[in-house]
């Protein structure tokens, strides 16, 4: 199996006292892309960090920001995170009143557009987006909370998102996140994943550069 998925660690679960630091980090790590989650305690249950920390991540990363809103009404701030610094900008499908209308603002700002599922949200609701988007990120735990279990349901919507994928829109990127580690990773790019969030799992462990490389490496499912 190759190894041209996408490992994006997530920030969230980074030392803030030492932001640059971990920054630096995942600059020289295998990782592919930085991982930015804002929350804004409406959406989901939490608080996380604004348009500072996103500027200050930027300012360090030599590799693209994949920023995931879990926010209400994320049209009003699109072209504030992307003057922030955002590459990506990935809105959930569950905030969207106007989600074709939200999709093509990120593309217009230049961004890579993405969409995110909750864990309950069916992947047959992005039939009429799908070949608008880039991203569609699928969320394996409930949002607002890193270390939490991931959901075994998440391999049959990512078989479905796939199935849909390889119909419209073979160049998706088909993005986890929650409870990914090492011993998921392999069976998440198996049914069809090609972009791994991981946050703990890489944070918390006593090598984080070589727990980014095992992500990144082959993998058997």
């Amino acid at each position: 199996m190759t190894n041209d998925h996408k490992v994006a660690p997530s920030i969230l679960s980074a030392d803030f006292a030492n932001i640059q630091r971990d920054v630096e980090m995942i600059n020289n790590s295998a990782a592919d892309w930085f991982h930015v989650d804002i929350m804004d305690g409406h959406f989901v249950p939490n608080i996380s960090f604004g348009f500072p920390v996103v500027k200050a991540v930027k300012k360090y990363a030599t590799k693209p920001l994949d920023v995931h809103l879990m926010i209400t009404d994320p049209d009003k701030y699109l072209k504030d995170f992307k003057d922030a610094g955002a590459d990506h900008i990935t809105v959930h499908y569950e905030a969207c009143t106007h989600l074709n209308r939200t999709i093509h603002a990120i593309k217009d700002l230049g961004c890579v557009a993405g969409v995110a599922l909750n864990p309950h949200t069916p992947v047959a609701l992005l039939a009429d987006i799908i070949t608008d988007v880039d991203l569609v990120l699928i969320m394996s735990v409930n949002p607002g909370f890193g270390g939490q279990e991931f959901i075994e349901n998440t391999y049959k919507k990512v078989k479905e998102l796939k199935a849909l994928a390889n119909e419209y829109n073979p160049n998706l990127f088909i993005e986890i996140d929650g409870g990914v580690t090492t011993a998921n990773a392999g069976k998440l790019i198996a049914a069809g994943a090609n972009a791994l969030v991981a946050g703990s799992f890489v944070f918390a462990a006593q090598d984080q550069t070589a727990t980014i490389a095992a992500l990144k490496s082959p993998l058997t499912p």
